[in-house]
């Protein structure tokens, strides 16, 4: 068998965006605060004076996930507009191991840098914290303690109550992202009664599941739908497998013309059982997700009669606003303390041949479009029209040396 051309291009991408967590991380760390780069860095130290006062603004970006396509891409974003203002940014990929991510970000609050970008406290997503944000909160503090200006992405810093000050926290907007596939999905039902649903949930508590279900349940009590069906996922280490096994057990107990789709919050989920419904020919039923990823538009594609589309937001995007966010902080601003962003619709239809989660923004009408998030301050423009003039920026795969 040839080698797998996404896996070749994750791991390139893996080493050009990424120091990841290990035993030699302090080393990584030590070696990204000693470079200085060239003098004169006018416009950062007129703008960000704390933050340049050593002639160059660093910024780690930590995503305590693995490194697949969602991850890649909001590293993509976070470094490509780091860059573009002129910041050393490096980046760190743990793998959603809790207890190694804490301890990176332990030794990063004891290194030289200027800001921190951090997604995804996965163990406040479940596990033994159970969604109470335990783990970020004490992940993040020693860095907070120590003044580094931080914006967490689906990360939800909390103890016994108690927040650290002066976070900004950004989550995708999940009652949005529901209410939109919900639409999507009665726009293509039955206009003369409620479409009846096979829904995908879970009993894990896991916390934007749980958002997105209760939309789900509001169209069901306001009887826009119906549903025929749950499948609740045992196993939440591979969902698009036990997702498909879990649809394809019920099936048979819906002859054609008695269910009229299938509704996943997850796309995991929604790759499992798009093949699931491919396998047993029921092309009679609809899917409509949440989310989207590099294997979830292959799949859209090769069962485009049953997938006609999901509600998602850019990855990209995210990490994108997210460096705007931590540089508006850098320089004395504030906009927000949180902020959601809006879901899009993707298509099948408007999905080409080629397309993947890089080139997207080419065939879904507004995908990615950061224009007016937060890039209305007159300094961040200056900042990025200067350029390669005097703020060149070493590459980020050094800091893997």
């Amino acid at each position: 068998m040839g080698k797998n051309p996404l896996l070749a291009a994750a791991t390139f991408l893996l080493f050009l965006f990424t120091a990841c967590a290990g035993k030699n991380d302090i080393d990584a760390v030590s070696a990204a605060t000693a470079r200085k780069g060239p003098p004169a860095r006018v416009l950062l130290s007129r703008i960000m004076p704390v933050a340049a006062a050593d002639g160059v603004v660093k910024i780690a970006v930590v995503v305590n996930q693995p490194a697949e396509d969602q991850s890649l891409q909001f590293i993509e974003g976070c470094v490509a507009e780091g860059r573009s203002m002129g910041f050393t940014v490096d980046t760190f990929v743990t793998g959603g191991d809790d207890a190694r991510c804490m301890e990176l970000v332990a030794r990063i609050a004891q290194a030289d840098y200027d800001g921190l970008v951090f997604s995804n406290g996965v163990g406040d997503s479940g596990g033994n914290n159970a969604g109470d944000g335990a783990f970020s909160y004490n992940a993040l503090k020693p860095a907070a303690d120590r003044g580094i200006p931080i914006v967490t992405f689906e990360a939800l810093p909390l103890l016994g109550g108690r927040s650290i000050t002066g976070i900004t926290g950004t989550f995708l907007d999940d009652y949005g992202l529901a209410r939109l596939s919900l639409e999507t999905l009665l726009s293509y039902s039955p206009p003369d009664r409620p479409p009846r649903i096979i829904r995908i949930g879970t009993e894990a508590g896991v916390p934007f599941m749980v958002r997105r279900d209760r939309v789900f349940d509001d169209y069901l009590g306001e009887g826009k739908i119906e549903e025929a069906a749950l499948v609740n996922l045992r196993d939440l280490e591979n969902p698009a497998l036990d997702a498909g096994e879990g649809l394809a057990g019920v099936l048979s107990r819906f002859p054609p013309g008695t269910v009229d789709a299938v509704w996943s919050p997850y796309e995991e989920c929604a790759v499992g059982c798009a093949e699931a419904l491919a396998a047993a020919g029921r092309q009679d039923i609809k899917l409509f997700s949440i989310g989207i990823s590099g294997e979830a538009i292959r799949m859209m594609q090769r069962h485009s009669g049953i997938w006609p589309g999901a509600a998602a937001v850019d990855p990209k995007l995210v990490g994108t606003v997210n460096m705007r966010l931590l540089a508006a902080k850098l320089a004395g601003e504030m906009p927000y303390t949180t902020f959601s962003f809006s879901p899009q619709p993707v298509k099948t239809e408007d999905l080409g041949r080629d397309v993947n989660m890089s080139n997207i923004s080419v065939m879904v009408p507004g995908w990615g479009d950061a224009g007016g998030l937060f890039d209305f301050y007159p300094w961040m423009k200056d900042i990025k029209s200067a350029g390669s003039k005097y703020l060149r920026i070493p590459p980020v795969a050094q800091a893997a040396e």
